[in-house]
């Protein structure tokens, strides 16, 4: 069996490559390192039938140095909105870590890392370089950090590089209420997320004094909209859907990579219209950008499930966000 998964990771690779979404034109350049995010929802749904071999030759094809997933706890079936026989299993982080663990090193990284979180709906990064845990974020009683947050760090070529992931509530109300009717007609859901993203900051570049002049990242899934996109949504003002964004923009100094590279356009990371995955840098590491794109090839477009199961798309309702970055001394 194992031989038959690898012989179909291989030829999957080489369709990848031949429909002309791979290398992508990373360069061996010692100085380079590649980020590759993605929400893969529900620990990549479909991707349990072939053992996770489409998924795995396309990161393989992309040679990251640093990855970030977002969802990434296998959840249902294949196909399926059934739970997993043993999901109870799932929920413990040491079958998450192991799971991860054997899945890296099948694209050629060694080292994992867990963000927090509260439910079945958490981050991994995955890296060639050590990571060094610094903070695993799920908030307080009063300050609910829903799906968690992570911060950890790796160096390269001298360059201490700070990742923070996060992904923050879904929903039109707000967490944990009685009324979601009017919970939604209040806005619920915006508001909590926008105090979701406060508190995550306050924790991770919020507590470093001079961190405008280090290299920082930070991605997720936000859920959110940006005021830079209005162009596009055509929003009524005054509106709470730019709430976490505006957080972002007025008190961090985080600039938004994809706007930034792209100022005048507009590029969904979803499967309709909805730019709600970001990959925010401070200005010293967003200097050293040399690429950044969201990635739509064969296999990362997002096709609506054909049966219609729940909200699940094939691989994923999301795309990935691919960034190059020069991280010469």
């Amino acid at each position: 069996m194992k031989l038959t998964v690898r012989y179909f990771a291989f030829i999957t690779a080489a369709l990848v490559l031949a429909g002309g979404c791979a290398k992508s034109g990373k360069t061996n350049d010692k100085d380079n390192l590649r980020l590759v995010y993605w929400n893969i929802q529900n620990g990549m749904w479909d991707g349990q039938d072939d053992d996770f071999a489409r998924f795995t030759a396309w990161v393989e094809a992309r040679e990251p140095d640093v990855c970030v997933w977002c969802e990434a706890q296998p959840i249902f079936k294949s196909g399926t909105a059934d739970y997993l026989d043993d999901i109870d299993s799932w929920r413990t982080d040491e079958r998450l870590l192991s799971f991860w663990k054997d899945m890296a090193a099948r694209y050629g990284h060694k080292y994992v890392f867990l963000g927090g979180h509260r439910d079945n709906y958490p981050q991994i990064i995955t890296s060639r370089y050590p990571i060094k845990e610094i903070a695993r974020i799920t908030g307080t009683e009063e300050v609910i950090v829903s799906h968690g947050a992570g911060w950890a760090q790796i160096e390269k070529n001298g360059n201490t590089l700070n990742i923070v992931t996060l992904h923050t509530w879904p929903q039109a109300y707000a967490y944990g209420v009685q009324d979601r009717e009017k919970s939604k007609a209040e806005h619920g859901g915006d508001y909590f997320r926008r105090a979701e993203m406060e508190y995550i900051c306050e924790h991770t570049i919020g507590s470093v004094e001079g961190a405008e002049n280090q290299m920082w990242m930070m991605m997720g899934d936000f859920n959110s909209r940006s005021r830079v996109d209005q162009d596009t949504y055509k929003y009524e003002e005054p509106t709470t859907a730019y709430l976490v964004h505006d957080y972002i923009r007025e008190n961090t100094p985080y600039l938004d990579v994809i706007h930034e590279f792209y100022p005048d356009k507009f590029y969904t990371t979803t499967g309709g219209q909805a730019r709600i995955d970001f990959v925010y840098c401070t200005k010293p590491l967003f200097d050293r950008i040399k690429t950044a794109r969201v990635y739509t090839d064969a296999y990362t477009a997002p096709v609506r499930d054909a049966k219609k199961i729940s909200n699940f798309w094939h691989p994923s309702d999301h795309r990935p966000i691919v960034v190059d970055f020069d991280l010469h001394k």
